[in-house]
């Protein structure tokens, strides 16, 4: 067994080489420490690495002239030297990374990693790190490593054989451990969103951060999920231990948690120790799109930097200054978008710089690079909710993005986009929000079995609204507007869409088929601030009638008229309309005459009493 002292490094390396170091919470310090301290006449040698968790000391400037360090993700360790020049970055997807190393684009002449001891065969593990680390023992020339009797032992195609290395030293130190993070509200919120684009039996892919985590601690009642992912971290312990899950209904890897990398604490380094329900397999297996794809139901989470109003995705830079990589992100959002049932998620949260700036943006930063692009993108959910951007137009993204951006930017959003005629002229009113619902916007619900979503009504929902419209029959037509109305224009389906929430009030109950929404039900009211009281309206699709959901609409309303202080509720309806009069006799309405023989007007003192039948819809 070698030791510090009896590695000739000279003998492994030569100035103008390339080496390998070691990725994630896997990075041989003292090697490179050992390397550093014996480097006497060695220069120029370019470090190649993704991230490389902790110090990265090759990358100060004090060793510029030993190193020159190139980095295919950005960490905290390097982001200096890049911002500073004295460090490259090269972006690459991860998936082909280890390409680079194959096809001699990048050729090593030394990889510099970290393992566990070797077993009774002679086996060593990459433990918590396969990703390109495997590719870049199969192509370097020389191979170094530091054993460490810390490193867990994983499962997969994780190992590496002794005789394969040609020094060594054995050295025991901590991983690098990453504590989970505080969970803030907005990123709780976001978490809640996105949890609701999860369905039973979904396969999993997300990073680390604050809104993986909150996302993982909304998904506790949820069955039979797996995991495909190129990283994992303390998250899924909880649910893997609960059974939540299991992997059982995974098209690809059936039964197992696949992975690539993961970091965390020294819980999750514990878990993965000999764990043969998780599996660690080399990056250009786990990230190569055509296998997500392959995972029915895969949904892909990632965050961003900004996103812009046609839906085009910064995640590596802020302006000029590199902040990251590409990573795993375009691997997985096109991976999950040819999965059947696949939903690419980016989350993020609408603001930074304590809310000062906006996150959605009418055009890029300049300097910003576009990783993933516009036609990439399926869903953006930030603490305002959910914007479905896959199969529309510029004009129905801007309204989606702008509806989840922060209230306080929805303004200026908009004045930008009608200049480039993006919006037309005639949509002049902002997204808006019911502040009044506790927490997120959008809730779950069943109708005689069937799930559908509650929300307000968007923007956007133009063309949903012109469709809703044309399915109607005649009978519901002269119902809803006592007349037989023949058109429903782009012009009048805005207006209708484009409501002042904080004012009047609109829900649409919605069936949702992945990013396809069709509104089944819609209820309003029209705030009269000469009396205080507030205007009715309902309608439902004809095949849903009778299943309770104007009468939970109503209730729903009731809600938040009596919030907002409003003292009477009032609606026309057509006496023949025995289904809409019994709604509203549910809920305690008064009726009274109406101005003609063919209506009633309902009537309700929302202020004065609560509705006898309101506990029960709700």
């Amino acid at each position: 067994m070698s030791n510090p002292s009896t590695i000739n490094w000279h003998q492994l390396v030569e100035s103008g080489n390339r080496i390998f170091i070691g990725s994630n919470a896997a990075v041989p310090n003292t090697l490179i420490r050992n390397l550093i301290d014996n480097a006497r006449g060695l220069h120029d040698i370019e470090t190649v690495h993704i991230l490389t968790a902790g110090d990265n000391i090759w990358t100060r400037r004090e060793y510029s002239d030993l190193f020159k360090d190139n980095c295919l993700f950005i960490g905290q360790g390097c982001r200096e030297a890049v911002a500073q020049g004295y460090a490259d970055y090269t972006p690459c997807f991860l998936s082909e990374i280890p390409a680079l190393f194959e096809d001699g684009i990048l050729p090593l002449d030394l990889a510099l990693i970290m393992v566990s001891p070797p077993d009774d065969y002679g086996y060593c593990s990459f433990g918590v790190s396969v990703d390109v680390v495997s590719a870049a023992c199969r192509n370097a020339r020389r191979i170094v490593a530091q054993i460490n009797p810390s490193m867990p032992r994983t499962f997969g195609h994780s190992f590496i054989h002794i005789d394969r290395i040609d020094a060594w030293i054995e050295h025991e130190e901590p991983l690098y451990q990453m504590q989970p993070m505080q969970i803030d509200r907005v990123t709780e919120q976001i978490g809640q969103y996105v949890s609701m684009l999860i369905e039973d039996g979904c396969t999993l892919h997300m990073g680390v951060g604050r809104i993986p985590d909150a996302v993982l601690r909304y998904l506790g009642n949820h069955k039979d999920l797996g995991i495909h992912s190129e990283m994992i971290s303390d998250g899924i312990i909880d649910l893997m231990r609960l059974g939540v899950i299991n992997n059982s209904r995974k098209s690809f890897h059936k039964g197992k948690t696949i992975t690539t990398f993961c970091m965390g604490s020294q819980r999750l380094y514990d878990f993965v120790d000999r764990n043969p329900h998780i599996e660690f397999y080399p990056a250009e297996h786990v990230n190569h799109p055509m296998r997500i794809a392959r995972n029915d139901n895969m949904v892909s989470i990632n965050s961003a930097i900004e996103v812009d109003l046609t839906g085009q995705v910064v995640s590596d830079s802020v302006g000029y200054r590199f902040y990251s990589g590409i990573g795993g992100q375009v691997d997985f959002i096109r991976g999950a978008a040819m999965s059947k049932g696949g939903k690419p998620i980016i989350a993020l949260p609408s603001t930074a710089k304590n809310g000062t700036v906006s996150k959605i943006v009418p055009c890029l930063t300049e300097g910003g690079g576009v990783v993933t692009s516009r036609g990439d993108i399926h869903y953006v959910v930030t603490e305002w909710g959910i914007a479905t951007l896959r199969g529309k137009s510029i004009r129905e993204r801007a309204l989606e993005l702008i509806q989840v951006a922060h209230p306080d930017f929805r303004d200026a959003l908009l004045r930008e986009v009608r200049k480039h005629y993006w919006v037309p002229e005639y949509q002049k009113q902002k997204p808006t929000t019911v502040t009044e619902l506790d927490g997120i916007e959008l809730r779950k619900l069943q109708f005689a079995g069937e799930s559908y979503q509650l929300r307000p009504l968007h923007p956007a929902d133009e063309r949903s609204l012109q469709e809703f419209f044309y399915s109607h029959n005649k009978e519901t037509l002269l119902m809803r507007y006592s007349h037989h109305p023949k058109q429903m224009s782009r012009e009048r389906a805005s207006a209708l869409v484009a409501v002042d929430q904080g004012r009047d009030l609109a829900f649409c109950l919605v069936k949702r088929n992945g990013p396809k929404e069709e509104i089944e039900a819609v209820g309003r009211f029209y705030f009269m601030e000469q009396n205080n009281s507030a205007e009715v309206a309902f309608v439902v699709r004809e095949i849903h009638q009778g299943k309770g959901m104007a009468k939970y609409l109503l209730g729903e309303m009731i809600k938040v008229g009596r919030k907002r202080g409003i003292r009477t509720m009032y609606a026309y309806v057509r006496m023949e309309n025995r289904p809409m009069l019994r709604v509203f006799a549910f809920h305690n309405f008064i009726r009274r005459p109406g101005e003609s023989a063919q209506e009633v007007i309902l009537e309700l003192d929302i202020q004065a009493e609560q509705p006898a039948g309101e506990q029960s819809v709700a």
